[in-house]
Order: structure tokens, then C-alpha cells, then sequence
């Protein structure tokens, strides 16, 4: 037997998170066995596992996918563990030790400290401390622990501690303040040492969100500010620590200006770190002043729960172009979040800028559809030989114009150029290929679209004056991106700063969260909008808000984290209770939603009105929509929990609302009464129609598209649902030719146009290569990616059975088409690895499956097929088939 995958809070060997209520979780990789019959799980302080702390013994109720130890654990500390399973036939097996460690707990002794420089100037603060050769040699570890805001970069002699960027990330700081563990135990020497902190705007003072014009700044604070706390452990088992006071000094930093949206300018002679002699600079010491003690911040300083951050991939580039206008630039052939990293021994003064874009227009660089954002990088150079990065930004792009050195394609690799993609570390665990080329492509992008959008923040785009974390946009596309990668610990922290936003609205859902539009306009001093009202305001719209009960059952349904998803039922209670409170003080309670501004099919286009944003169907009806889907949904997660007098309520609620909308917007002869694309595949999808007339909606649905030259028209929420509604209703063929168009409006027609990611409009280019508008038009916008949620269902034939959770059983139901060759799949679920893919073969369909360890799936036959043989041997005819762990191959034929 042999196990993997070993987790703690869906994290491999965390450092830095919360130690309370730990969850752990594990596969059996390989095993003669079929199914898990018991497993053991043991903590220990010690890495040879002696001493143990806790020990479940060998225990039938602990569940791979996630079991919580009746142990309390401290921060501060290292633990290992390990895990023992044995299998229904015997097989049994141990796992390698891994280990966790939380950060200082409740033992935060440092100040807030800040700089006089006054607010505009960007500091670096330092301490000095010394180590003699004796202690030096006995340091058994050393943790930084740290927070400082906007965001840091911390050094301890002249090297960054960890590997992670724009610390401490992006959440709420009004309600909490993440900080970082570190463990610098190498990077410390004897004798003088030098732990310093570099300052940049970032989020929470940097101009940031879209109200007045993108001008709004320090929006969570004004004053730069840091704390932290280096615990060195020697051998003895005594401790130094050294933490932020107004010991400390502060300097003016290298990095003369930053902020999210308009990059940054560095001035490499203002270094303070000579990395030659490995001390500061000459003349920093002179030049420096004392920090002066703060205020603490708003928010509660807390153990981080944001994913790290990182560097995943470097790009060279793919070409150097010298366009018309004479610009030279960088083309990288992908777009990516991130920046451009470079080499440089240029004159002292010089002045290197990189100005970022996503589209090339006549051949020249173009950045005007980042709207007010200036995206640049400048680099004054020193005359010394340097690399060169930003701290304290990210950009958005694919094409780099550079400026201030003259770029030569036989010399290019001298500056070793590399485009870095910077998103949060989250492990890739669903692929899907074909036998067509452009599909594949289309796939990949709405991986890129992920990669680009996961910045610790699940945000709309990457590059204008805006990357917010859009609930809408990512309640459509939450199911996709827990295919594609592991989302786990991602969604749990977003979903914590979606509750704190909640708590103080009345269970409302902002618009964006954090919600960064609420906190800037208090900061101006305007009163909140009245949310009763048909305008644009902050929260509670319907499939944004819908966010708060969508997230918390998929991430359920994908990773099956039951103390997840108690934690996450108080966002979808009290989403769902605001809805029922919408209707019943506002609507006479009559269980239809018909209050307040809705973006509903937000970008459709269907609308007479081609100025216009929102789509056709009445808002107030994809309203009752989501509200019948979120009451269903909190229903279900009350059953899970054991809730039973709210599951109850909630499924009396749903069904009242299904009734309700069927009297208003379904008439006596089975018609929905909005004729549009989006109005019929909600009414298929969420079983709005009565049975009876189910077939005539289908129909009608199918129509449309045909009058439409078999062209979607949906927004971001018809086209979540089409093709899942379309295969429900036996129009799987539909589907596919609507994923094959390639003219607009349709995905291929995208791919054909070079793009990399997905848009955010249907028509962001045009068929002559012109950006479409100005206003807002984003290249890297992943909400119609959602479609790669149906390849991996309905082409792949891969999908969670949400009688079980976190994947221990599965539904296989490939929709074989002969426009594809064949199609290979695979998803690295929680509870391990399933494969599924077809191939034509002359008159049959050979399909292959893979179960994994612990796991069942059902496999349903596509219709007009019968299966005739299963690993070789005949098989009855069924229409569905029952497979337990193991590698399958059917041969399918038609009837």
C-alpha cells in the first residue's frame, strides 16, 4: 500500500496557518485492496515519531478526505505526522512523516511600528543585532513572523525570506490582518546581522477599486506599517527574540513609487544592501532615522489563511518586434499575471521603463483598455550589474514595450528576459485533451484564465484599474477552477472575508469581495445605497450574492471538508435568509425576488440596446431563479449537518418559491413567458418547468438557436448553464455544435482571433483585430471559461455524485461525438486519481475509465449506445453500470 497526498487544512506541510481544529486528509495511492476499512493517524513532536501526542489508534469512522483529532495543538511549534491504513483485503501501509507548524498562536509581542518620512515615501525598515560565534553555531531554528501594510518584503542579510510575493495579500483589513511565518534558520551568521523590511501601497493604501475614477486611495489606511517578531531557538532550548520597536530605523526605500495599477518605479543607487561586502550600504546608517511606535491597525492581527503566492512559470520571450511606430516590444506569446524579470549593467541614471499590454493594435503596442491603470515598471539603473524584478505590483499581459536601452535579437538573451506568472499556489488537478487542436486551446485558456485571476483573490481581470474579487464571476466559474486545480484552502479564505462582509450587511453579498466599494465610500464620506432601489450600488444581487451558498456546496461536493462547510454554512444562511427577508418585507412575501438592482445576465447579447450591458431576461426572474437555488442548496447543506429544522424550512422555502415562479413565468400551456436563450436554459436546468412540458422547452430553446444561426447570445449566466441545460434536456449535439462555432459570437471564434485567456466580452475584438471598447474590456476574464466545467462532465464524462462528497463516488456520463476523434480526461480528485476518454474505432466506441482507491463510480451508457463488452468480457445491456476500483475498457456500440 502506499499513501499520498497527506494534508493538513488542504495544505501540504503548511507553515504559518492556524493549528486550531486542524482537518487532515490522505490517499492510498496503490493498494490490492479495494476499499478503505481503517487508518490511523498519529502527531508527534519529533520527526522519528517518538514521544507521540496524539494517536487515533486504528479507527473504521476516520475518513480520508478530511478528520479533525481530539487534540488541542499550540502555535510555535513543529509537529509531524503519519498516517496508517489498512484495506478490506489486509493490505496495509504507513505514510512518509510530513509535518505542519502554525504560526506564534496568541505569543505576539511586538509593536506596530511606522515611518516619519511621511506617507508618501516609500521606507525600508532595518534592525541590527549580532550573534556570537558560539550562539550562532547552536540555532536549532529561527521563525520570522511578520505582518506590515500595504504590502512587505523582508530580507535578513541582503535575502528575501521565503519564496512567496505581495505579502500580507489581499483580504478585508478592516476585519483581520493576516501575518507570515518565515523560517530563516539558514539565513542567519555569526556576528552582525540585518533584518530589514520593505514597504510598498499595495491594497491597503494604494489607489484601489473603481468609484471616482480609480482615484480613490488609502483606502484601509494611510500610514505604512509594520510588525514583527524574529524567535531564534537555540539548542539549550533558550530563546532570543527581536521584534519591531522604536529601535528600529527607517530609510527612504529604492522604490520611489508603487501601487497596484500603476506598477512601479525603482532607483537602484538607493540600495541599502551592499552584496558584496554583505553589509548595508555605505551611508545608510547615517542617513537613516528612528521608527516611531503606532496604533495598531482596525483589523485583528491573525495566523495567515491565504495560499502563498508565487512564481509558477517564466516565459522568454517569443519574439522581439519593432513595430511601425518604431516601439520595441516583447512578445511573450501567453498571457499571464506576473511581471517581467531582467538582467541589467546599463550607465548610472538610466532609465529603463516596461509598459504592459494585452493586444497589439496595427502592429503597435496598446494599452488603452486598461483605462486609467498606467501598468508601467521603471528601473534607474546604478552601473552596477543587476536583476531586475518589481516588489510591490503585478501586471496583466502579454506584450511588453520596453524603452530607455535599445534591444537587438542577436543580443536579447544577454538581458535574459522572463515574463514570471505569479498566482497562488494551488495544485493543478484536472487536464482534458482532444483530437482537436483548437478545443484544446480553448481549454487551456480557461486554465490560463484561472492562473491569471487566482491571485489570492479570485478577481474579475488582472490588468485595468479594477481586479476585484467579483462574486458573480467567480460563483459561474467556482465548479471549473475545482476541476482544474485544488481550491480548497483558496475558497476557505475568501469565503471567510465573504462572511465578515455579511455579518455587517444583514447577510447581504457585496458586489466584490473584499469589499473594497463599501470602505471607500465611507472613507468619502457618501451614505450607502439604498439597496431596495433599481440602481447600482454595493451588495445583493442576485448570482453575485449567489456566491455565498454556490462556493460553499461546491468546494463540499469537490473536497468533501465537512467542518468546512459547517464554517461556510453561516455565509449561505445568511445569504439565503436576506433573500427571504428581500421578499417578505419588500415583494409581500409571495416568494418571488422583484426588488433591487441585478446584474442577471450581465454582457448578454441579446439586448436591443447593443450600448448596453445587461441582458434581455428580466432580471427579477433569474432573481426567483437563484433564489429557489440558494434556499435548495442551504437545504442540502442543513442535511448534511444535521440540521434538520432548517433543512426542512429551506426545502419549504425552495418549493414555495418553484411554485411561484411557475405561476408568473410559466404559463397554463407549459410556455416560459421570456422568450430569450438564458430564460429557457434556467428554466430547464433548475427543473422550473413542469415535467410535461419539458420537451417543449427544449424545443424552443433549440429554435433559437437555430434562428440565431446556431450562435449563444447569453450573458454570464446563461452561458454558465447552457451546454449542462442543453445535455439535460438530450440536445448534447447542440451543444457541441455551439462549442465548435468559430465564428462570433462562440469560443473558437476567440482561439481564431490569438487569444490565450478567456475575454470578458463576446466580442472584446473584433474580426479586423480591433479592441471592441474601451470602457471595459478585459482580455483575461475567465467567467465564460465556466463551459470547461461541461467538457470535463459531458465530453470527459466526469463529475461528482452528490449523494456522496469529495468525489468517494462519482458519475461517469461521456457524451461521445464524432466531431472529436477522441478525448482523454483525468481528474486528481480529493480521494485520488479518475480517468475517463473515448475513441471512435471503426462502427464502435472504445471507452476507458480509471476508479480510484476507496472510490465507486456509475457510468452511463450515452444514449443510442449499448455496451458490449467490459474489460473483454460480454456485458448485459444497462443503462447504467456500476464500477468499483480498478482500470476499465468498454466497447460501446450503436443500437
Amino acid at each position: 500500500m502506499k499513501l499520498t497526498q497527506l494534508k493538513v487544512n488542504h495544505l501540504k506541510n503548511p507553515l504559518g496557518f492556524s493549528v486550531k481544529n486542524p482537518s487532515f486528509s490522505f490517499q492510498v495511492a496503490e493498494s490490492s485492496g479495494s476499499t478503505l476499512k481503517a487508518a490511523r493517524i498519529r502527531i508527534a513532536e519529533k520527526e522519528d515519531m517518538s514521544e507521540l501526542l496524539y494517536d487515533s489508534g486504528m479507527r473504521e469512522d476516520i475518513s480520508s478526505l478530511s478528520f479533525v483529532p481530539e487534540t488541542e495543538l499550540e502555535g510555535g511549534k513543529r509537529y509531524y505526522w503519519d498516517v496508517t491504513a489498512q484495506a478490506d483485503d489486509g493490505d496495509q501501509g504507513t505514510s512518509a512523516v510530513e509535518w505542519f507548524e502554525g504560526g506564534c498562536g496568541e505569543n505576539w509581542n511586538a509593536d506596530w511600528i511606522t515611518s516619519p518620512l511621511g506617507k508618501e515615501i516609500q521606507p525600508v525598515m532595518y534592525r541590527k543585532f549580532r550573534l556570537e560565534e558560539k550562539e550562532a553555531s547552536q540555532i536549532v531554528s529561527a521563525r520570522l513572523y511578520i505582518s506590515g501594510l500595504g504590502v512587505y518584503e523582508a530580507c535578513l542579510n541582503g535575502e528575501k525570506a521565503g519564496d512567496e510575493y505581495l505579502a500580507p495579500f489581499y483580504n478585508d483589513y478592516r476585519f483581520w490582518i493576516q501575518y507570515q511565518t518565515y523560517d530563516v534558520t539558514q539565513q542567519l551568521k555569526p556576528g552582525e546581522n540585518v533584518l530589514s523590511v520593505m514597504l510598498g501601497d499595495g491594497w491597503y493604501k494604494g489607489r484601489f477599486s473603481y468609484l471616482d475614477e480609480a482615484r480613490v486611495k488609502e483606502i484601509y489606511g494611510d500610514d505604512f506599517l509594520l510588525t514583527a517578531q524574529l524567535l531564534i531557538t537555540f539548542g539549550d532550548g533558550t530563546r532570543q527574540m527581536i521584534t519591531t520597536d522604536e529601535t528600529w530605523k527607517c530609510i527612504s526605500s529604492p522604490v520611489l513609487f508603487s501601487n497596484i495599477y500603476d506598477g512601479e518605479v525603482y532607483d537602484a543607487g538607493r540600495e541599502i544592501w551592499d552584496r558584496d561586502a554583505c553589509r548595508l550600504a555605505e551611508g545608510v546608517e547615517e542617513a537613516s532615522v528612528p521608527a516611531v511606535r503606532a496604533a495598531a491597525p482596525e483589523g485583528k492581527l491573525t495566523e495567515r489563511m491565504s495560499v502563498p503566492v508565487r512564481i509558477h512559470e517564466r516565459f522568454s520571450p517569443a519574439s522581439l518586434l519593432i513595430t511601425p511606430a518604431g516601439e520595441q516590444v516583447l512578445d511573450f506569446g501567453q498571457e499571464i499575471t506576473g511581471w517581467v524579470e531582467f538582467d541589467c549593467r546599463a550607465e548610472k541614471g538610466t532609465e529603463i521603463t516596461l509598459q504592459y499590454g494585452e493586444i497589439l493594435q496595427d502592429d503597435n503596442f496598446y494599452r488603452d483598455n486598461l483605462r486609467t491603470a498606467k501598468a508601467e515598471y521603471t528601473y534607474i539603473a546604478d552601473g552596477e550589474k543587476r536583476h531586475v524584478r518589481p516588489h510591490f505590483t503585478f501586471y496583466g499581459f502579454r506584450y511588453v514595450k520596453v524603452s530607455g536601452i535599445t534591444l537587438v535579437q542577436d543580443m536579447l538573451s544577454s538581458f535574459h528576459f522572463e515574463a514570471c506568472a505569479v498566482y497562488s499556489s494551488l495544485e493543478r488537478t484536472g487536464s482534458v485533451t482532444t483530437s482537436d487542436d483548437k478545443i484544446n486551446r480553448l481549454f487551456e485558456n480557461t486554465v490560463w484564465g484561472q492562473k491569471g485571476n487566482f491571485l489570492d483573490v479570485p478577481t474579475d481581470c488582472p490588468q485595468r484599474d479594477e481586479r476585484l474579487g467579483w462574486t458573480g464571476d467567480a460563483q459561474v466559474f467556482c465548479a471549473t477552477a475545482c476541476f482544474h486545480m485544488d481550491t480548497a484552502a483558496f475558497y476557505h479564505k475568501y469565503l471567510k472575508d465573504m462572511r465578515y462582509e455579511q455579518e455587517i450587511n444583514g447577510g447581504s453579498v457585496p458586489y466584490v469581495v473584499p469589499d473594497v466599494l463599501s470602505a471607500a465610500r465611507e472613507n468619502m464620506g457618501q451614505e450607502a445605497p439604498d439597496i431596495t432601489e433599481n440602481i447600482w450600488g454595493e451588495s445583493g444581487s442576485c448570482a453575485w450574492g449567489d456566491a455565498a451558498t454556490v462556493i460553499p456546496w461546491t468546494v463540499y461536493q469537490f473536497y468533501g471538508d465537512k467542518t468546512q462547510l459547517e464554517e461556510n454554512y453561516e455565509n449561505m444562511k445568511l445569504w439565503t435568509d436576506f433573500i427571504i427577508h428581500m421578499d417578505e418585507t419588500y415583494c409581500g412575501g409571495g416568494r418571488l425576488w422583484q426588488i433591487g438592482f441585478h446584474f442577471a445576465d450581465w454582457l448578454a447579447l441579446d439586448n436591443p440596446d447593443k450600448k448596453s450591458c445587461f441582458g434581455r431576461t428580466d432580471p427579477y426572474y433569474v432573481a426567483s431563479v437563484y433564489y429557489l437555488y440558494s434556499a435548495l442548496l442551504t437545504a442540502k447543506a442543513a442535511g448534511v449537518l444535521g440540521k434538520t429544522e432548517d433543512q426542512a424550512y429551506y426545502e419549504k422555502v425552495a418549493e414555495e418559491v418553484r411554485e411561484a415562479i411557475r405561476r408568473e413565468y410559466i404559463t397554463a400551456t407549459g410556455r416560459v413567458a421570456i422568450d430569450t436563450q438564458t430564460a429557457l436554459v434556467l428554466a430547464l436546468y433548475f427543473d422550473i418547468v413542469p415535467e410535461p412540458f419539458k420537451e417543449r422547452t427544449a424545443k424552443r430553446l433549440k429554435e433559437m438557436l437555430e434562428e440565431n444561426g446556431m450562435h449563444l447570445n447569453t450573458g454570464f449566466v446563461g452561458t454558465a448553464y447552457l451546454c449542462k441545460a442543453l445535455t439535460k434536456a438530450g440536445l448534447s449535439g447542440e451543444a457541441y455544435t455551439l462549442l465548435f462555432k468559430e465564428d462570433f459570437p462562440s469560443w473558437l471564434y476567440e482561439v481564431n482571433m490569438g487569444a490565450t485567456t478567456v475575454w470578458e466580452r463576446w466580442n472584446s475584438v473584433l474580426p479586423d483585430g480591433k479592441i471592441s471598447d474601451t470602457g471595459m474590456n478585459s482580455l483575461n476574464h475567465y467567467a465564460y471559461g465556466a463551459v470547461s466545467e461541461w467538457i470535463y462532465r459531458s465530453v470527459c464524462g466526469i463529475a461528482p455524485d452528490e449523494s456522496t462528497a469529495g468525489f468517494k463516488k462519482a458519475v461517469l456520463a461521456p457524451c461521445p461525438d464524432e466531431r472529436f476523434q477522441w478525448v482523454k480526461g483525468e481528474y486528481a480528485s480529493a480521494s485520488g486519481l479518475y480517468r475517463s476518454g473515448w475513441e471512435f474505432e471503426g462502427d464502435h466506441i472504445l471507452y476507458e475509465a480509471e476508479i480510484p482507491f476507496d472510490c465507486t463510480a456509475e457510468f452511463l451508457v450515452p444514449e443510442g449506445m449499448a455496451v458490449k463488452s467490459v474489460n473483454g468480457t460480454p456485458a448485459e445491456e444497462r443503462e447504467r453500470l456500476p464500477l468499483k476500483k480498478g482500470v476499465y475498457r468498454l466497447i460501446l456500440e450503436k443500437v
